[in-house]
C-alpha cells in the first residue's frame, strides 16, 4: 500500500487554489517525490508550499541552468549602474576573446546566445567545468562553430563563464562575488553561487530521471551523435563527457557555483530573488529599475534554436519566458529555468514572483510540465485578488 505524500506549508488568502494544484502535482509524481514551491506578488510572499521526506522550505536543490537567472541579474545591475554597456565590444573589456574572428562580437551577442561559442573542440573537464576562468580561458583561443550573429543556440554550459569573465575585467569581483555581495546576502535569500560548507547539510542530492517505457522510446528516437552542435554544447563530445544529472552532485561544482549551472536553492530562494528585482520587499527597493527590467526582458533571439533543435526565445541573457514555457504571463518576463525541470521567473507587469524545485529529474527537462499547472494557477489566483 503506498504513503499518500504531505503537503506542507501556507498560502495566503485567495491562493488557496494553488496548494490544490500542487497538491495534485504530488499525488501524480513518484511516491519519492521532493520538491518545493514558492511565489511571491508584489513583494509579498503568498504560496510558500513542500513535500517529501525530510524536506523543508530551507532545503537547497540543485537548480542547474536557473544559476544563469542570478548570473543575468549581476549584468542587470552592472549595466544599470554604467559599469557595463551591451553594446561594447567584448574585446573592450576582455582584449583576448578577439582571436579567431571573434572581434566583433559585443556583450548583447554574448548574452543572447548568438556568439556561435557553446564549448570547444575538445570538450572540458569536470575541474575545467567548475571553474569559470578555466572556461573562459579555453573559449577565448576557440573559434565560433557558426558565423557570429547569423544565428543563435543555447551556450548552456559556458556562457556563465563568458560573460562572468566581461565582469570580473570590468570590476575585479567575480560574478559569485557580485551577486553574493549585492543580491544573495541582502536578501537572505536560499540561492547560492558556492554553496558554503555550512550549508552542505541542506542540500538533497540530484536524483536521476526513471522515464517510463513510453518515455525512454522517445530519448531512444532521438539521439545526439558525439560531435553535433548538441553534444558539444552538453560536452558530450570530449575524453570527459558531461553526467549532466549527476553535475550538481560533485561537491567541487557546489563549492564553486559555476555561473552557467552551478546553482544550488530552494524555491523561497529562487522566488525571493525575482521578487527583490522587480517589487519592494522587506521596504527594499527593487533591485532592477522598470527601464532595466524591459531592456533584459525584450526578445533578443527567437526561433530555432541550433543547440536545442526546436523554438526557443531569449531576452538579454534571460529566457523569455512567456514565449519559450508560459504564454499566459505578461510581455517581457524575465526567467531562467534548470534541466531536471526548475523554474523560476518574474513577470514584472503583474509583479508575480515563482520558484520551483524538484530533486528527480523531470522528463523532457528544462522547465517540469508540471510548473505550467502551478504557474498558470498563480498566475489567475494573483489577477483574481
Amino acid at each position: 500500500m503506498t504513503q499518500e505524500i504531505t503537503v506542507h506549508g501556507t498560502v495566503a488568502d485567495g491562493f488557496e487554489t494553488v496548494r490544490e494544484e500542487f497538491a495534485a502535482v504530488v499525488a501524480g509524481e513518484r511516491q519519492d517525490y521532493e520538491g518545493q514551491l514558492c511565489v511571491y506578488v508584489d513583494g509579498r510572499r503568498v504560496v510558500d508550499l513542500w513535500a517529501g521526506e525530510d524536506v523543508t522550505g530551507d532545503s537547497l536543490f540543485g537548480v542547474y541552468s536557473a544559476a544563469k537567472g542570478a548570473t543575468h541579474m549581476v549584468v542587470a545591475l552592472l549595466v544599470q549602474d554604467g559599469t557595463l554597456e551591451p553594446d561594447r565590444k567584448v574585446t573592450y573589456y576582455w582584449p583576448e576573446f578577439g582571436a579567431e574572428g571573434k572581434g566583433g562580437l559585443t556583450l548583447r551577442d554574448v548574452l543572447s546566445h548568438r556568439a556561435g561559442l557553446i564549448g570547444t573542440d575538445t570538450g572540458f573537464t569536470l575541474a575545467e567545468l567548475a571553474d569559470d576562468r578555466a572556461i573562459a580561458e579555453r573559449l577565448a583561443d576557440q573559434r565560433p562553430f557558426w558565423r557570429p550573429g547569423t544565428a543563435f543556440g543555447y551556450h548552456a554550459l559556458v556562457v556563465g563563464a563568458l560573460i562572468g569573465e566581461v565582469v570580473r575585467r570590468a570590476t575585479g569581483r567575480t560574478v559569485q562575488e557580485v551577486y553574493e555581495e549585492r543580491i544573495r546576502a541582502p536578501h537572505g535569500l536560499g540561492f547560492h553561487l558556492g554553496l558554503p560548507a555550512a550549508r552542505e547539510p541542506s542540500f538533497r542530492a540530484v536524483q536521476p530521471l526513471l522515464p517510463t517505457p513510453e518515455q525512454q522510446a522517445l530519448l531512444d528516437a532521438a539521439p545526439t551523435g558525439p560531435h553535433t552542435l548538441t553534444a558539444i554544447a552538453f560536452n558530450q563530445h570530449g575524453t570527459e563527457p558531461t553526467d549532466l544529472e549527476a553535475l550538481l552532485n560533485e561537491p567541487l561544482i557546489r563549492a564553486k557555483g559555476p555561473a552557467s549551472v552551478g546553482g544550488v536553492a530552494s524555491a523561497r530562494g529562487l522566488a525571493g530573488m525575482y521578487a527583490a528585482a522587480v517589487s519592494e520587499v522587506d521596504g527594499k527597493a527593487p533591485l532592477l529599475k522598470e527601464d532595466t527590467v524591459a531592456e533584459f526582458g525584450q526578445i533578443h533571439s527567437t526561433g530555432h534554436d541550433l543547440v536545442a533543435r526546436a523554438h526557443k526565445s531569449f531576452g538579454l541573457g534571460f529566457q523569455a519566458t512567456a514565449d519559450t514555457w508560459h504564454p499566459f504571463l505578461g510581455a517581457g518576463t524575465i526567467g531562467h529555468s534548470g534541466a531536471n525541470g526548475t523554474q523560476a521567473f518574474a513577470d514584472p507587469r503583474s509583479r508575480l514572483a515563482y520558484g520551483y524545485t524538484r530533486r528527480r529529474f523531470a522528463f523532457p527537462g528544462g522547465a517540469a510540465p508540471e510548473n505550467d499547472r502551478l504557474a498558470q494557477a498563480a498566475h489567475r489566483a494573483a489577477a483574481a485578488g
